[in-house]
């Protein structure tokens, strides 16, 4: 019997869980409050010998994120990089038209998003292992997890018959749209289940659904797929024909109208994590029922989320709270509105905040660099390079740059010069002049970068080599 191929959808922003998730760095990529991110914690669900090799779909501005996080875990995966966001039908159509080539017509496809926690792995596992042979026989099977409490923040299923010879797989009477709280009472008392948008199903199968009820995007999706290439260690989408897939989601476009749907009742614990109110309900909690993770003091609070990953946090008396603060934004919220985190978002787009999608921390492929202070003609930076890093050899039109190593040794070029700058020495970068960093060590390199000119930004650089391929 073929293995299960997981595809992996890394896409979105995670902007409900803002200051923490931001465009930049979203909340796949972050741990909260364990050792592995979301997205590795995805990755290691699925790494039993009932299982081939992941196939990841994420966007091109974060494939090197993804790629380390995936190196960090020593386990193999295919990325397969979206030119442009398109939701999750057309990502899953890619990822569904890839494993057909790479497996054959009848490969298994489990579809996962990777910002969902699901702590019991084993039990996951067991349930997808009773879901295989409905899929195996033609069937798309959901998740559709049964409630343990009326949500009104997630989508909703309402099972049918069960299907002979398929286990406890039933069909699907109807979708229901994220209700009201009334509303959600009642779908709980009929045993509707939540919808949790993991897919199993066997590639062929899926791709005439999706044929029968989305032919225009699976005509440019395939078109992508069948002249997608490779970058380095990655597989890009070709970028015109994918750009032309129309943006819908999976539901819409194909599950709610297809006659091959399934449903497989679950009950292992699942949560989206869609808004801070949904990461307090899955934390651990002190006595008072209250969670806390970073640098956080709290005195006479309840059922209060603190959550710092920047300065110390203390709270005095707070009952049902979301506190959450990061070096350059605090949220304070009561639970129950934890839902409109994202209109705030929005809000400090439209007034061209870059707080609401980008972090002082950036992350690079040779590591990351973190704005420490700025003024009207400086900047401070704190950059760090990972072992072996190099930077692109570039130059810059406005500004000059002072480099003044803390830990480890760089190997600088400046025009035709090459020396190695070892701990607490400095070096100067004229404006203009062609120069590149590499760490030709084996611990990481930091250093302070001090820039000054006319202009500051980052689309000040003049590229002329890059070992990581970017423009």
């Amino acid at each position: 019997m073929s293995l299960i191929v997981p595809v992996i959808l890394c896409g979105g922003a995670g902007s409900r869980l803002w200051p923490a998730s931001r465009e930049s760095f979203p909340k796949q990529l972050i741990a909260f409050g364990g050792r592995e991110s979301l997205l590795q914690a995805t990755l290691s669900r699925v790494m039993t010998n009932s299982y081939a090799a992941p196939l990841i779909v994420a966007g091109h501005e974060m494939r090197f994120l993804v790629a380390e996080q995936v190196r960090a875990l020593s386990k193999d995966a295919t990325i397969l990089l979206e030119p442009a966001r398109r939701d999750s039908c057309a990502a899953i159509i890619a990822a569904a038209a890839h494993v057909r080539a790479v497996h054959g017509d009848d490969a298994l496809v489990l579809v996962l998003a990777a910002d969902h926690s699901i702590p019991d792995a084993a039990h996951f596992n067991r349930t997808v292992a009773e879901a295989a042979p409905a899929a195996r026989a033609g069937r798309i099977v959901t998740f559709g997890i049964v409630p343990d409490n009326p949500a009104t923040g997630y989508g909703y299923i309402k099972p049918g018959d069960v299907l002979p010879g398929m286990g406890p797989v039933r069909t699907v009477e109807r979708f229901v749209e994220k209700p009201d709280a009334v509303t959600a009472e009642r779908l709980v008392s009929e045993g509707h289940l939540w919808n949790a948008g993991n897919f199993l199903f066997v590639a062929g199968a899926f791709l005439r659904e999706a044929r029968a009820h989305a032919p225009d995007i699976l005509a440019d999706v395939q078109a992508a797929v069948s002249d997608a290439f490779h970058d380095l260690d990655f597989i890009r989408l070709e970028p015109e024909a994918f750009k032309r897939a129309r943006a819908i989601s999976v539901d819409f476009a194909i599950m709610e109208k297809s006659a091959q749907l399934a449903v497989m009742p679950s009950t292992f614990r699942w949560s989206d994590i869609g808004s801070w109110d949904a990461a307090w309900q899955i934390a651990e909690k002190d006595a008072d029922g209250n969670s806390a993770t970073g640098d956080v003091v709290l005195l006479d609070a309840k059922n209060t989320l603190a959550y710092s990953t920047g300065p110390l946090t203390t709270v005095i008396g707070g009952q049902d709270l979301i506190v959450v603060a990061t070096r350059d934004a605090v949220l304070v919220a009561p639970r129950d509105k934890a839902q409109e985190v994202r209109t705030l978002v929005k809000a400090l787009e439209k007034a061209g905040r870059a707080q609401a999608t980008e972090h002082l921390r950036a992350y690079r492929p040779w590591g990351d660099y973190e704005q420490i202070d700025k003024g009207g003609r400086y900047q401070v930076k704190r950059i760090t390079v990972k072992p072996g890093g190099i930077l692109s050899l570039q130059s810059h039109v406005h500004r000059a740059e002072h480099w003044v190593v803390v830990t480890g040794t760089a190997r600088v070029t400046i025009n035709d010069e090459v020396k190695l700058v070892g701990e607490n020495q400095s070096v100067y970068i004229p404006l203009g002049a062609v120069h590149r960093m590499e760490n030709p060590g084996k611990v990481p390199l930091e250093l302070i970068e001090v820039q000054s000119g006319s202009y500051l930004g980052e689309d000040d650089i003049v590229r002329y080599e890059d070992v990581y391929g970017r423009g």
